[in-house]
């Protein structure tokens, strides 16, 4: 079985970065033209896109939202978009704009009817962020633990025509310290959800796992700064997720 693999374009103050454990404070820029950045993801094989707009994940509101909807309109493959999406009218914003799904993070734990009311009204197109430090669901641009499992909160929105539960582990995502398939896996395993893994990727070794463990559920991974750092091979990870030679 193929996972899709999603190259992410983080913004901040309109730059492509890269955060330590969700610490705006320890942010590596890597291109100041973040619709330059999707082109090249595009040439070289990408058809799926993960766009965050952090400094909206941290104010509750789209702050990045110019330069989000130009890369949605040059990219001719599909462009999810998260942060900072807390009500109805700033997910039929993003879909009125082209985005192909909203990923939400902090309004699935703390607003939950809403997030299942969209759902219901919007198959298919709501993703919900299930980032977790130590097993537990943490909120606010991962700033705030909360006391909810990663299990728990997927499980929530089994029912309401969520397309899918990104799950990160938030205290390996930008270390390159490899992707936490275990937790993955397990969660993919306790949930009717798809998961999509994030958090760690550091080499084809992480894609490989990741998609011997598709068939219990996992849909996809989003790689970031290993595909920055020259790590990770973009069109060798598409091919190896695709099930094809190298």
């Amino acid at each position: 079985m193929s996972i899709i693999v999603y190259p992410a374009i983080d913004l901040k103050g309109g730059k492509v970065v890269r955060l330590s454990e969700g610490d705006m404070d320890r942010a590596t820029t890597y291109n100041d033209d973040p619709v330059a950045q999707a082109n090249v993801f595009c040439e070289q094989g990408a058809d799926h896109l993960h766009v965050v707009d952090l400094d909206g994940a941290f104010a509750g509101a789209s702050v990045n939202g110019e330069i989000v909807a130009e890369i949605v309109h040059n990219f001719p493959g599909k462009v999810q978009v998260g942060g900072g999406i807390r009500d109805r009218a700033a997910v039929d914003r993003w879909l009125e704009r082209g985005v192909s799904r909203v990923v939400i993070g902090t309004a699935a734990l703390h607003d939950p009817e809403f997030v299942r009311a969209a759902a219901k009204a919007l198959p298919g197109r709501i993703v919900v962020a299930v980032d977790a430090r130590d097993g537990m669901v943490t909120t606010h641009g991962w700033a705030t633990s909360s006391d909810m499992t990663a299990a728990d909160l997927s499980n929530r929105f089994a029912d309401v025509g969520v397309a899918a539960a990104l799950f990160t582990d938030v205290g390996r995502d930008g270390l390159l310290k490899g992707c936490n398939v275990r937790a993955t896996s397990e969660l993919a395993r306790n949930t009717r959800l798809p998961v999509i893994a994030s958090g760690g990727v550091k080499g084809l070794v992480d894609i490989a796992d990741l998609a011997r463990h598709a068939s219990e559920g996992i849909e996809g991974v989003i790689c970031g700064r290993s595909l920055y750092e020259g790590k990770l091979d973009l069109r060798k990870a598409l091919r190896l997720a695709r099930d094809e030679s190298l």
